[in-house]
This record gives structure tokens, sequence and C-alpha cells, in this order.
């Protein structure tokens, strides 16, 4: 009996850390993509504007970074073989995308911040 109480608590503490992350990476992931929207409205012509707001503070591409939590969120929470290599492809996916939209704004606005990521706060990446 008590191997089972234990498994319970363990797949209900891992349920919850992946819905906190779940909630978490949308709330992010929704609030880049308006930001993005906001930004685009303003947009005369061919120039770019630097997303400052929220998790862009840290890495050019927050809605992809939102995402990749989100995906790692539901993992937790489902706890099967293609939940994690579904999270694992998004991350791989959205990641490279992310890096090449960080590459991007470096190349086409010379005031971009050099010290964001491109996905990952921190990370250099």
């Amino acid at each position: 009996l008590g191997k089972k109480v234990k498994a319970v608590v363990s797949t209900q503490s891992t349920g919850g850390l992946g819905m906190i992350l779940f909630l978490l990476g949308m709330y992010i992931n929704i609030s880049a993509d308006s930001h993005l929207r906001e930004l685009a409205a303003k947009r005369v012509g061919n120039t770019y504007l630097i997303p400052y707001k929220g998790m862009f503070k840290y890495v050019s591409a927050a809605n992809y970074f939102g995402e990749i939590l989100e995906w790692f969120g539901f993992a937790l929470i489902m706890q099967t073989p293609a939940a994690a290599w579904f999270s694992l492809f998004s991350t791989l996916f959205l990641g490279q995308r992310g890096y090449q939209t960080h590459q991007f704004y470096l190349k086409k606005i010379d005031s971009y911040p050099k010290s964001r990521s491109s996905v990952f706060p921190f990370s250099g990446f």
C-alpha cells in the first residue's frame, strides 16, 4: 500500500507542476502574441519595432518560449511517451525558429539589444 500511495502522490505532484507550467506558458504566449500584434499595428513601411513588454525583455521569441512551457506542462500532466516526444519536438522546432528570429532582428535592427537570448531566458540561446 505504501508504494501505491507514494506513486499517486508523485503523479499528482507532477501533474500539478505540469498545470502550473502549462498555465504560465499560456499566459506568456498570449501576452507575447498580443504585444506583437500591437507592434504590427504601429509599424510604418519596412521599419521594425523592437518588442519590450513581458518576456521580451529577456528573449527575442517570448511567444515560442511560452509555447514550449505549455507543451512541457502538457507532457507532465499526461505522462505519456507521446506527450514527452511531442514536447521535445516542439522545443527543437520552436527553438530553431526562435533562433532564426533572433538572428533576423540582430541583422536588421542596429539598436536591437545584444544581451537578449533567443528563446530561453539567461541561457545565451
